[in-house]
């Protein structure tokens, strides 16, 4: 035999070699090994072997996505594609063995027979399913089975649907620790509570884009809550909504929208951390920044806090309010996001007046190029106590090294006593200047500091 049909061989009987030590390995592994793949490349490896030629049918996770029908520019109700769709997924569920279903995904943004869906989500509650993430475009609610809502099993529940979800006199979530609910339309004030107090063990919650605009009193109270997400951003127009939050165990909050509902936190003595992006919006600045204020009152035994520049602005039309706003006397670590101008820049300064703990400050968008900002400003007249006595950490990112932003590195560096360190990351989208960056670098480093101790990184 020749050398290279000996050398072919050995690669063969190699490959061989490998393919019957995976096909060995116990269902469990062959199970995870699987989950990685979209459930139609799942059912393509049963043609591999007699050993894969079942495994499929117990496969813990199923994936349905009509999204490639998309591409097709006739109507994909009636078209070939969403017939074959609908054949696939009857095929597996039909042809599937009794093991239970650890995650069930049905994404049909194109696919919207409301009855089909329906048997198949009742499919995988009858299969004791404990992650179900449904993205379903069908106008018609009774496309979520009632069984959904008496799902024993489930342990994370993500629904994302463009209507109003009907809510069943009988409710259970006994084990439900995840919900997402996202583009929903809330009924009532009673069935909407309903839901929320019937997930006695809910850990986060999640809402996104959801319309409130029918409610009058929300109450979300839970004594399992632990993270909560608020998002309705698209809501321009102010509502009579009032949202007030009972989670004593609370331990992270985050809201992104135009505060077009009212929000109140009533007892979130937990609450660590917060994330708030507040976009102004013109002709309700003073309406938003009211309740800012009073969004901002309920965070203050925060560690963590993260607020945009636009929420910011919002405290400049606040005026009056400051008098009422809170210390946040457990504050250590804030981050900025967006650029900070002018006017934000005395916001920012009015702010940190009422975090006398703070030691970490983060600029994640550093400054507006159009800042003006000198060593003998009257703002530096006041400096703020916890830049003076507690700043132990400043990042400084997006750094053009324009005159504004060396003035406040030098300030900081002039009036923080225990700062330790002070990270300036370089901007990315502008070409490199060598030698100005040597001589800010050394600028920075000759001048006299109030913290010996202080290093300065440039990244």
């Amino acid at each position: 035999m020749s050398e290279s049909k000996r050398h072919k061989q050995l690669e063969i009987q190699h490959t061989d070699d490998m393919i019957d030590y995976i096909s060995n390995l116990p269902d469990c592994i062959l199970h995870h090994i699987l989950s990685f793949l979209p459930t139609k490349e799942v059912v393509k490896t049963s043609v591999s072997s007699k050993r894969w030629k079942n495994i499929w049918a117990s496969v813990p996770n199923l994936d349905f996505d009509d999204t490639l029908l998309y591409a097709s520019e006739v109507d994909c109700q009636h078209s070939s594609e969403s017939t074959s769709f609908m054949n696939f997924v009857e095929r597996i569920l039909r042809l599937r063995d009794a093991s239970a279903i650890e995650k069930f995904r049905l994404s049909c943004r194109v696919w919207s027979n409301a009855p089909q869906i329906s048997s198949w989500i009742s499919s995988a509650i009858m299969h004791n399913v404990r992650e179900l993430d449904l993205c379903i475009f069908a106008e018609d609610s009774s496309v979520i089975p009632q069984s959904v809502f008496d799902c024993k099993s489930l342990v994370i529940l993500k629904i994302e649907m463009d209507c109003v979800i009907e809510i069943p006199p009988r409710i259970s979530f006994p084990f439900l620790k995840t919900l997402h609910l996202s583009l929903v339309t809330f009924l009532d004030d009673d069935s909407t509570e309903k839901l929320l107090t019937s997930c006695v063990a809910l850990e986060e919650l999640v809402l996104l884009d959801c319309d409130c605009g029918i409610l009058k009193n929300f109450t979300i109270s839970s004594l399992t809550l632990k993270r909560l997400t608020i998002d309705d951003l698209p809501v321009y127009e102010p509502n009579d909504c009032k949202i007030k939050i009972d989670a004593k165990n609370l331990t992270c909050l985050k809201y992104i929208g135009y505060l077009s509902n009212e929000i109140f936190l009533s007892n979130v003595p937990s609450l660590v951390k917060a994330c708030i992006h507040i976009p102004i919006l013109h002709g309700r600045q003073k309406e938003v920044a009211c309740r800012a204020v009073d969004l901002l009152k309920g965070l203050r035994n925060v560690v963590f806090l993260k607020v945009s520049n636009r929420t910011m602005e919002g405290l400049m039309y606040a005026g009056s309010m400051l008098d009422r706003f809170p210390v946040f006397p457990n504050l250590t670590h804030l981050v900025l996001t967006m650029e900070i101008g002018n006017y934000t820049f005395r916001a920012l300064m009015d702010l940190l007046n009422f975090c006398p703990t703070l030691q970490s400050i983060n600029l994640s968008e550093g400054f507006d190029r159009c800042m003006r900002l000198g060593e003998n400003d009257l703002i530096w007249l006041l400096v703020p106590i916890c830049i003076s006595h507690h700043l132990k950490a400043l990042t400084f990112k997006n750094f053009h090294a324009d005159d504004s932003e060396i003035c406040f590195l030098k300030c900081v560096l002039k009036y923080a006593r225990v700062l330790e360190k002070m990270d300036v990351w370089w901007c990315k989208t502008e070409p490199r200047d060598l030698k100005k960056r040597r001589d800010v670098r050394k600028e920075l480093e000759i001048i006299e500091k109030s913290s010996a101790a202080c290093i300065i990184n440039f990244s």
